[in-house]
């Protein structure tokens, strides 16, 4: 085994959870690898404004990634971003890890933080306005709409139960569906309906983003006619489902039919020695925040891992 690429824990996944994870478990001087298919900061570096992290008024997802990155830098962690995975061995007490370009690395525990993606609707304009009037996420952004007239895409409950959580903000909240039904609960279809902020504008779908510095319009197909309406509006959410990026782990780890991954309370996965933090594991809400929390106790319960581990092998005769 080369010493040199052996670590204590090798992270996959270098959005929140995963730099939580490097800061926490390099600070416990383990040696630490983080291995990021993309730029570092994940998801939220996508995010034009984060308003509710604890203890920080407003910062922009790439500036609070950074600080994450150079927190985790300084404590020692090393980093390897933008490349690909090519090999991955999580099984047996020893981890491997192979990327492209033919570097091997080895380690004594993985942390999966591979995080996930919104369902997009891969239409034109929609990558020009994300972040300048698109949002996937209530939680984050409805604040930025007080007083406005937005759009939700979407007939799940995610759907429903966000269209009456922007009604706090929002002036109105139109809700587009493709269906004359949802696919929600009861209880969320009833209290949209009795909403009188929402309106609904079913068998539809939205073809395209319009605007010039920020969202402007949409364009609104019904699905029955084929007839197209331009729909002037501030924003628009999307939630038409979410997507785990753990394609790759497919037969390496548990998943579950949504291909999340099921953790135990520690963020134990089904392999010994491997854990799971943030947006690939079974969860309701997905924040910032929230995948911080799961980064610091994936590597807590490493770090307790490999600790157990070292006091098991000096016990071992020679």
């Amino acid at each position: 085994m080369n010493a040199v690429n052996h670590y204590d824990a090798i992270v996959i996944g270098g959005g929140p959870a995963g730099l939580t994870a490097g800061i926490y478990l390099s600070r416990a001087r383990l040696r630490t690898l983080i291995v990021n298919e993309g730029t570092v900061g994940g998801q939220m570096v996508l995010t034009h404004e984060i308003a509710n992290y604890p203890g920080v008024e407003s910062i922009s997802g790439y500036q609070l990634a950074n600080m994450m990155k150079k927190q985790a830098k300084t404590f020692g962690c090393d980093i390897r971003a933008n490349v690909i995975i090519s090999g991955l061995e999580l099984t047996g007490e020893t981890k491997s890890l192979t990327l492209s370009d033919g570097s091997s690395y080895t380690s004594d525990s993985v942390i999966l933080a591979t995080g996930g993606r919104s369902r997009t609707l891969g239409v034109s304009g929609e990558d020009t306005f994300k972040g300048k009037g698109i949002s996937y996420c209530a939680t984050c952004d409805g604040d930025f709409f007080t007083n406005k007239e937005i759009v939700v895409l979407g007939g799940g409950n995610s759907a429903l139960e966000e269209a009456v959580s922007l009604t706090k903000y929002a002036a109105k909240v139109s809700i587009v569906h493709q269906f004359d039904h949802f696919q929600a609960f009861e209880h969320a279809v009833e209290e949209a309906r009795n909403n009188p902020k929402i309106d609904f504008i079913l068998e539809s779908s939205i073809t395209a983003f319009y605007g010039n510095e920020k969202l402007e319009s949409i364009d609104i197909k019904n699905l029955n006619t084929g007839g197209i309406t331009r729909f002037k509006t501030d924003g628009v959410f999307i939630f038409i489902g979410y997507m785990p990026n753990t394609e790759f782990l497919k037969g390496k780890v548990e998943l579950n039919q949504w291909g999340e991954i099921p953790v135990r309370p520690d963020m134990s996965t089904n392999i010994e020695g491997v854990y799971a933090a943030g947006d690939s594991i079974t969860k309701r809400f997905r924040q910032v925040a929230t995948a911080v929390g799961d980064g610091t106790v994936a590597a807590l319960s490493a770090s307790a891992y490999l600790h157990d581990l070292k006091t098991k092998k000096q016990f071992i005769p020679a």
